[in-house]
């Protein structure tokens, strides 16, 4: 009886660990997609805010907004090709180490141009905007790279993938038209009949018969390779008919 208890307290601490593990996964994963979420329209409006900067706030201001849009737009892009792409290829790993590290000098550069929207001195922002753009074609630069290397690398592998399907599909379709005869191929159901040549005589026969007996007497344990023995034809009567073939006809007899 205490045996029985035990069991089923065990059964139960294991029941109640199970529940709050099953309730801790769900929490964690409910708070990671809000997180993404949160993030994710944080982003939109950064962005639709530098948009609306760029055109309605022309001079300096403008043009960090358009230095910070042209970032952001860039680095976004080139994460989603490469995380898109490191599902099907595991060699974009090393590729995405580097742009983790790129990503470090682009948060840098974005943190700057934004603490320099609330800078007052805007002719020392205009005299450093240049730097500023140096910066940035590089880092953006780099990001290009990576991402249209990646996206050569996935089209390289589709353009592969389809010629060598394309291959096995011509293999397929020849294997399935194997039916067709070659035109003026022999009928293999019909046999070969040797004719008689016109002039030949009995002597000739007899003399034949001869010489292939002795030839035969000398090599006694096979027909000779050279001199194959004739092949007599058929009667019609005794020949097997085929449900393609029409009946042969047969002569009547007078008595």
């Amino acid at each position: 009886m205490e045996a029985a208890i035990a069991v089923f307290g065990l059964l139960f601490v294991l029941f109640v660990l199970a529940g709050v593990f099953v309730t801790v996964k769900a929490v964690k994963a409910a708070k990671a997609g809000v997180d993404r979420t949160v993030a994710q329209a944080r982003r939109t409006v950064e962005d639709t805010t530098l948009r609306a900067r760029q055109f309605a706030q022309p001079g300096v201001v403008g043009e960090l907004a358009q230095l910070r849009l042209s970032l952001r737009t860039s680095m976004r892009a080139t994460q989603e090709a490469l995380h898109s792409g490191s599902s099907e290829d595991a060699s974009l790993s090393e590729a995405i180490g580097l742009f983790e590290r790129l990503s470090v000098h682009g948060h840098e550069l974005d943190d700057e141009l934004k603490r320099l929207e609330r800078e007052p001195d805007r002719a020392t922002i205009a005299a450093r905007l240049p730097e500023f753009r140096e910066r940035l074609e590089r880092i953006t630069h780099s990001a290009e790279s990576l991402r249209w290397a990646a996206r050569d690398r996935a089209r390289k592998f589709a353009d592969d993938d389809l010629a060598s399907l394309s291959d096995q599909i011509d293999v397929e379709s020849g294997a399935l038209r194997h039916w067709t005869r070659a035109e003026g191929a022999a009928d293999p159901l019909r046999e070969p009949v040797q004719e008689r040549r016109p002039g030949q005589g009995q002597g000739q026969s007899q003399g034949q018969g001869s010489g292939q007996a002795s030839a035969g007497s000398d090599n006694s344990w096979g027909p000779d390779s050279e001199d194959p023995p004739a092949i007599t034809a058929r009667d019609p009567r005794t020949q097997p008919s085929y449900p393609w073939q029409k009946a042969p006809r047969t002569e009547e007899t007078t008595t």
